[in-house]
């Protein structure tokens, strides 16, 4: 248990670094930093999801499924090379952008995490293997994998076509695509239905297989969805669309079978109330998905940073950290209270409304004041809430026996 909490607390790290440097990039409006913007985006966005949320999966996923390997020394390799890639991350990315090393040490990630999934597979029980949820984590990593074709072709794309083509930003939207709805939220669904398991909850096999494949297709359709600000063809459109409605539908009958069996019968309130919230938000992204395969809102998105940040924060802060929270808070692998909580939501409502009025405002030409200083302080909300939880994750490892 001690060394499981060590590594979400290394996680948790990350999870502090990328606020302080959210925080800084939103100081840039106010202040005169003597930094990179554009490098310390690239840092922003490398740790958020390879340093926190990666870390955490990483260390959930073993916990739930390889328990008795956490402890051994293939697992510890692979688990403290991926970390030196991270950190490598972290300190050359803030003062080269993408240049030698920052680029050895992601690729050097992409191939820790090909020995984590060969790990993870081979050490995975047959009883285990037979759990609907893992069949969706197996499927999760599977995404894993396939998004790290996006980074891999990046070097093809900038020596043969250059950073101007428009395929250099498509191999960007692939990795993005399939880390945010496929790795992540697929894993997370497995971790969700993982607990309920523990608890006894089985999941009809005929309404799982629909999910199970519903949920498939519609992330590999939902690809499409990244492509259309190239304004292509109607078809795109159409099969962007039929991507987000698979999702949605497998959503809905996943939450309608679980919600039929009372799981506040299986889940603690305070994680059932923060599994809740994730699946409202999760809801929301779901329809904005579907409703951005309409041309029209399609064009209002594109080249829209502020409602695109909205959106990616909306499924980051929102869905995928508080699951990771609430799956860690119910294994006793963090603790944190009511305040921390109540400031992290704040922080995040108050920073999405922020962002998206002035990201909507822009787009329909209004007069808008500047709220650069407002969003700064609800980023300072965001990271109190985060310095809180690390700060008790410090003092759970301290009680925690050796």
């Amino acid at each position: 248990m001690r060394l499981i909490r060590k590594h979400i607390l290394i996680a948790l790290i990350y999870f502090f670094t990328i606020a302080c440097l959210g925080l800084s990039l939103r100081l840039f409006a106010i202040f005169d930093i003597p930094a990179n913007y554009k490098f310390l985006v690239h840092t922003h966005s490398h740790i958020a999801l390879l340093g926190w949320v990666y870390t955490a999966l990483m260390s959930l996923l073993m916990f739930l499924y390889c328990r008795e390997k956490i402890k051994s020394r293939g697992y510890n390799l692979i688990f403290w090379f991926t970390q030196i890639t991270i950190v490598g991350m972290l300190f050359s990315f803030p003062f080269t952008g993408y240049a030698l090393f920052s680029i050895i040490f992601s690729s050097l990630f992409l191939i820790a995490s090909y020995f984590f999934a060969a790990y993870f597979f081979k050490n995975v029980s047959k009883e285990d293997k037979k759990r609907a949820s893992y069949k969706l984590v197996r499927a999760s990593i599977w995404f894993l994998i396939i998004s790290s074709i996006g980074p891999w072709s990046l070097g093809y794309v900038m020596t043969a076509l250059g950073k101007t083509s428009p395929w250099y930003r498509n191999a960007i939207y692939f990795f993005l695509h399939f880390q945010y709805n496929g790795w992540f939220l697929l894993a997370l669904t497995g971790i969700f239905l993982f607990l309920l398991e523990q608890k006894g909850f089985k999941l009809k096999n005929r309404i799982f297989r629909i999910v199970y494949y519903l949920l498939n297709s519609g992330i590999v359709l939902g690809l499409f969805l990244s492509g259309l600000w190239m304004k292509p063809a109607g078809i795109f459109y159409i099969l962007a669309a039929l991507g987000g409605l698979l999702q949605l539908i497998a959503y809905y009958l996943l939450f309608r079978s679980v919600s039929a069996e009372r799981i506040t019968e299986y889940l603690p309130k305070r994680t059932f109330n923060l599994f809740k919230i994730a699946a409202l938000l999760l809801a929301v992204k779901l329809f904005a998905q579907l409703a951005g395969a309409v041309p029209v809102v399609a064009n209002m998105v594109t080249f829209n940073p502020d409602l695109v940040i909205a959106y990616l924060h909306w499924i980051f802060l929102g869905i995928i950290s508080l699951s990771i929270l609430a799956a860690l808070d119910y294994h006793q692998l963090l603790t944190f209270g009511k305040i921390s909580f109540a400031i992290y939501i704040a922080g995040f409502i108050l920073t999405e409304i922020l962002i998206s009025y002035r990201g909507i405002g822009y787009r329909l030409g209004l007069p808008l004041p500047d709220n650069s200083l407002y969003i700064v302080l609800a980023s300072i909300l965001l990271l109190m809430a985060v310095t809180k939880i690390l700060v008790s994750q410090f003092y759970l490892l301290k009680k925690t026996p050796k």
